[in-house]
């Protein structure tokens, strides 16, 4: 703010400005009323205004020249740079265009700092958000060593055989995609009842979708679907694949299917995101490229129908174990968050008085931890890793994800205790700098936690405060 003017606030005086500081939540109840979500005001509004044509626009303003946003086109001043028709970079000083390279003045460079200090910025290399099962992490890593190559001979020999050990080490190139029908109780462990078994679940699946799809449009479900069909634009909104329509009329029919079928819960926002893994794995298996930008229309309509089916299963019966999270008021996901605040409170009481000291309560940034299980906050590739060992636990999606969201806070310790204000400290905690992870930074995430849970699980009085 620029300084006072002392005609108007004289020294021995200090203007007087509204507390502007709301009432600080108690409950999940005032603080759900004491926020809205934007994405939900006027979705008809914006739904209509993005399908307006642009000329249309126009035309009803009676603009001649495009309608566009006038912060968008600053005001061109001397020192900009522009373009001649030729095609070179000149600059225009005092009124006459010269070469930015060496006739420019050197008093202009000043004008060319922020441009230069944006390229001087370190450039990090582009990483796809969805990477292959056989990629190892973000640092380029080679894709399978030979011990891993064998155990991969190895685990093909296994699956071959009449029975499968579930309890066998499962390499990482095919571990989700084998844990995810097997450990979910959807693929058998006998080779021979598998193709019945995964052919009687997949017709069962589309006999609910002729008898229940159809009632989308009805009075007691066209809030549900309405609510459905605006979220799933919003799944993954940067990765081609998921704009696609075809993969978007797969996702309202697994959600709303799953919806009708749980009426304690219905469709709760966030549920959407829990699908994304189990299909991008089970796509997987048939694409050789680049699966985000892979057109899922290509597939032949047997092998969509049976991704289909298999990605509702295994999403069933993950939220299964966690119905609580999403049936009314949402207790599982507040006691988990009320969990999550009494343990930081044993293993690191600096972040906890941080938090206390600012006023940050843990529902304001846990709450969607828990909610969409940090889909929200790491990459996909990285929650397909974490996910992973969540699957291998015996209860690693109600249970052992409240020590990884332990271990994920403790990760920006250096980060968090800088940040000396409210405002800043949940900016942190709900844009945490994650884009560049990989299954090594999931690795060692996953080994704190592990110590976390040894150290806390059956321990209620260790660091007791």
């Amino acid at each position: 703010h620029p300084p006072l003017d002392p005609r108007l606030y004289p020294k021995d005086t200090k203007p007087k400005f509204n507390n502007l500081k709301s009432k600080k939540a108690c409950s999940f109840h005032e603080f759900a009323c004491s926020t809205n979500d934007a994405w939900d005001i006027d979705d008809e509004e914006d739904d209509n205004f993005c399908g307006t044509p642009f000329s249309q626009l126009r035309h009803q303003t009676g603009e001649t020249e495009p309608v566009l946003p006038h912060i968008l086109t600053p005001p061109r001043d001397e020192g900009h740079n522009s373009q001649r028709d030729d095609g070179s970079e000149c600059e225009r000083v005092n009124g006459k265009f010269v070469k930015s390279s060496s006739d420019a003045d050197l008093n202009t460079t000043s004008v060319r700092s922020s441009l230069q200090k944006q390229q001087s910025l370190p450039v990090r290399p582009i990483i796809p958000l969805v990477a292959r099962i056989s990629d190892q992490n973000a640092s380029g890593a080679p894709p399978m060593t030979v011990r891993e190559k064998s155990r991969l001979d190895k685990f093909k020999q296994l699956l071959a055989s009449p029975n499968t050990d579930l309890a066998c080490s499962v390499p990482r190139e095919k571990k989700f995609l084998f844990c995810s029908r097997s450990s979910q109780g959807y693929l058998p462990a006998n080779k021979e009842r598998r193709e019945l078994v995964l052919k009687r679940k997949r017709e069962e699946y589309f006999g609910f979708i002729e008898q229940y799809y159809h009632s989308r449009t009805d009075e007691h479900y066209k809030d549900t679907y309405r609510q459905i069909h605006i979220d799933i634009p919003r799944t993954n909104p940067l990765i081609p694949l998921f704009q696609q329509p075809a993969v978007q009329e797969v996702f309202e029919r697994i959600l709303f299917i799953w919806a009708i079928r749980h009426p304690a819960s219905g469709y709760v926002q966030g549920i959407n995101d829990l699908v994304t893994p189990f299909f991008v794995v089970f796509l997987s298996e048939f694409v050789t490229e680049d699966v985000e930008n892979f057109d899922v229309a290509a597939l032949p309509l047997e092998t969509q129908r049976n991704i289909e089916a298999d990605s509702f299963w295994c999403m069933s019966k993950l939220l299964d174990g966690i119905q609580d999270n999403y049936t009314f008021a949402q207790p599982g996901i507040q006691n988990k968050v009320k969990a999550l605040e009494e343990l930081v409170s044993r293993i690191d009481v600096d972040i906890h008085n941080h938090f206390k000291k600012y006023e940050v309560e843990y529902l304001q940034f846990a709450f969607r931890w828990m909610n969409n299980l940090l889909m929200r906050e790491l990459p996909l590739r990285c929650t397909i890793r974490l996910w992973d060992t969540y699957q291998a636990e015996a209860e690693g999606f109600s249970h052992f994800h409240l020590y990884v969201c332990a271990a994920f806070l403790i990760e920006w310790r250096k980060e968090i205790l800088c940040m000396v204000d409210f405002q800043s400290l949940l900016m942190l905690l709900q844009n945490l700098p994650t884009i560049h992870w990989g299954n090594e930074e999931v690795g060692l995430l996953l080994a704190e936690a592990y110590r976390l849970k040894y150290m806390f699980a059956d321990a209620p009085n260790h660091y007791k405060r």
